[in-house]
């Protein structure tokens, strides 16, 4: 499926199997795009607070990934890939339902790893994303 000024192609083949929730199996990004690589983003606000809920957690970390989108001219709808990890399988869920809730379909291409811990024990989930849109003349 291509979108976005066909600037991307989102790939869903039907020669394997469909994806497990809300996602692509791949995003082609042709040529002549500009892109954003942003860091891992833990679930803490501006004034430092962590959350112990992990859906909050994952609502911080999706803020942080959008100032910095923001900062480049980007948006959420630019995003073609999303790696994300929690500390527990407990927490996949209520991480899916808010990145489900925040990405416009075509999914970005995505994967949700569980992971034993992060720099603080308080932190549950870490978001990292990749991003793309036709560059400016």
């Amino acid at each position: 499926m291509t979108d976005r000024a066909s600037n991307l192609d989102h790939l869903v083949p039907d020669t394997m199997p469909a994806p497990f929730a809300a996602y692509s199996h791949g995003v082609v990004v042709r040529t002549g795009s500009d892109m954003v690589f942003c860091s891992g983003q833990l679930g803490i606000g501006p004034n430092a607070h962590v959350p112990e809920d992990a859906a909050a957690q994952a609502e911080l970390c999706f803020e942080n990934v959008r100032s910095i989108l923001t900062a480049c001219g980007m948006s959420f709808a630019d995003v073609v890939r999303i790696n994300a990890f929690v500390t527990d399988r407990a927490y996949m869920r209520p991480y899916m339902d808010v990145r489900d809730r925040l990405f416009p379909q075509p999914a970005p291409a995505s994967t949700l790893m569980i992971v034993s811990g992060f720099t603080r024990e308080e932190f549950k989930v870490e978001v990292e994303v990749i991003a793309a849109r036709p560059a400016k003349a």
